[in-house]
């Protein structure tokens, strides 16, 4: 009798032992949220034990993907019209759409003074190349011709433009010197309430459409509870605080 209960014993003392398999949620993540997200994940995963898979990129090619069937189970977009059209065209779980974030643009340069807080840069016209996202695909791209338009300077620097396929390339060209100045998200350049390096010139928000970045459960993650707990997670009081920190009001 013994002989069969000591083993099972100590096979049950192992399973308690044991950690549980932890649980995935695959994210696909605008390309301005990268830092962001990526914070968030980790006090995520520390505090579920569950794990976020993530992928960066333009909102547009996200949609073309999700639509031909790429695994994604939660889109965090950059604007809020491509997460409405899949809820429209019930490719998303019923009412789990909302803002997560509210985004911001600025004109950065990554040499110290050159970017005035005016943004008065632009109409010198002193700059051989200005970096953008793709407008057709990113949202902050398209907001980035519509401050151009308003400035009236759509022309003046067209042949100067540089299109990055979504705001990280952008970001890459100013970086790198390819470009000396470009358009791109705030939270690329900003932590703990500053510019964290170079020159820039923050864009007031009444000279571009909104840029409301929404999420959504997709279709793919309505049976992973990991996607309810992720999106959950995102609304929550430690992942508030760290849109906050760069830059994105809430």
């Amino acid at each position: 009798m013994k002989k069969r209960v000591i083993p099972f014993a100590l096979s049950l003392l192992a399973a308690i032992a044991s950690p549980a398999i932890a649980a995935e949620v695959q994210v696909a993540v605008a390309a301005n949220f990268t830092a962001p997200v990526q914070a968030i994940a980790a006090e995520f995963e520390k505090d579920t034990g569950n794990k976020v898979v993530t992928s960066f990129g333009a909102t547009g090619q996200f949609y073309a993907q999700i639509k031909n069937g790429a695994p994604f189970e939660v889109f965090l977009a950059a604007d809020d019209s491509t997460p409405a059209k899949l809820e429209a065209e019930k490719a998303v779980v019923p009412g789990s759409r909302f803002t997560y974030a509210t985004g911001k643009l600025a004109l950065w340069s990554a040499k110290e003074g050159y970017v005035d807080d005016k943004g008065e840069v632009l109409k010198k016209n002193e700059y051989a190349h200005l970096s953008i996202a793709n407008p057709k695909t990113a949202p902050y791209g398209l907001a980035a011709t519509q401050v151009l338009a308003k400035l009236g300077l759509t022309q003046t620097v067209a042949s100067k433009l540089v299109e990055g396929q979504n705001i990280s390339q952008a970001y890459q060209f100013v970086a790198s010197g390819n470009a000396e100045l470009g358009f791109v998200a705030l939270s690329q350049i900003y932590k703990d309430g500053k510019i964290s390096g170079g020159s820039a010139w923050v864009v007031p928000d009444n000279m571009h459409e909104p840029i409301k970045q929404d999420a959504v459960i997709l279709d793919k993650g309505k049976d992973n509870p990991v996607a309810r707990q992720f999106v959950d997670y995102l609304k929550g009081p430690k992942a508030a605080a760290v849109i906050k920190a760069y830059g994105y009001a809430l």
